[in-house]
């Protein structure tokens, strides 16, 4: 199993005034980066691979505390990552299972592509919000299953 998470709530980009990258999550956010253990109680995987992006790697913090599983991050799924390298990524992530932690503009485009070359059934109305998650088999997958924010 594949998990697209997208990272949870983070300041406004137009507020920030460090480099983007560095950009934390709000208190909203680590809420729902904290929930998100819950919600992966009873899920197994055996990596945790993510952004660079501080968001990023802040939603994924507890998860891995909680699995006892060191994050990755890596740039394939950093914002502006071309399709073939994050795809290559999720290749490599397939066997084992893996949380990935990424962005609005990568996860869509990962679904995307699966949905346009193994015809993944995203539902009627797909969406990927902050601190969203989608469950995948892998490449050749028909179905996902979504999560909607905690």
């Amino acid at each position: 199993m594949i998990y697209l998470v997208r990272h949870a709530k983070a300041g406004d980009r137009s507020r920030w005034i460090g480099d983007d990258w560095l950009r934390p999550l709000t208190g909203e956010g680590r809420r729902q980066a904290r929930e998100l253990v819950e919600r992966f109680s009873a899920e197994r995987f055996t990596r945790i691979v993510s952004s660079p992006s501080a968001r990023c790697l802040e939603t994924v913090v507890p998860l891995a505390g909680a699995h006892s599983i060191a994050i990755e991050p890596h740039d394939a799924l950093a914002e502006g990552a071309a399709l073939s390298d994050t795809l290559k990524l999720v290749d490599e992530c397939t066997i084992g299972g893996a949380v990935i932690c990424s962005h609005g503009d990568v996860i869509p485009n990962v679904l995307g592509h699966f949905q346009a070359t193994a015809g993944l059934d995203l539902g009627p109305n797909p969406r990927c919000p902050k601190g969203s998650v989608w469950i995948i088999d892998g490449r050749g997958s028909t179905t996902a299953t979504y999560w909607p924010p905690p």
